[in-house]
């Protein structure tokens, strides 16, 4: 899988959701796209300051409750309550990945992770 690249847009102090869904070409018709399967699959996000950044300004997993995935439907869900919003400062880069029951890693997403400070507080 070669990751696609997406850039993010999150407002600060406000609840951000994006939904991603992950599709296939089918056996028959490679223009014909299906949902790729994500049984047994987990998912793990982190937003850096820079890719050199040893220290994650945010993570996002599916152990910690922020990324769930809709196994049939190839639906992965990224949400960061208002609380966690309101609490980043900076912007950043991002990538996220799949992991599945083998331990095998693919990169899905990637790209700039902007964040539009709050106003209203």
């Amino acid at each position: 899988m070669i990751a696609g690249n997406y850039n993010i847009l999150c407002e600060q102090g406000t609840t951000f959701t994006r939904v991603i869904a992950l599709e296939q070409p089918t056996a028959e018709d490679p223009e014909v796209f299906e949902p790729y399967p994500l049984t047994a699959h987990t998912a793990r996000m982190q937003v850096r300051r820079t890719i050199e950044s040893t220290t994650p300004i945010i993570t996002l997993t599916t152990e910690n409750g922020r990324i769930s995935i809709d196994e049939e439907d190839g639906i992965i869900t990224l949400v960061i309550t208002a609380d966690d919003t309101a609490e980043l400062t900076s912007s950043g880069v991002y990538d996220l990945e799949i992991i599945d029951a083998d331990g095998n890693v693919s990169r899905v997403i990637q790209g700039t992770f902007t964040l539009s400070l709050e106003v209203t507080r």
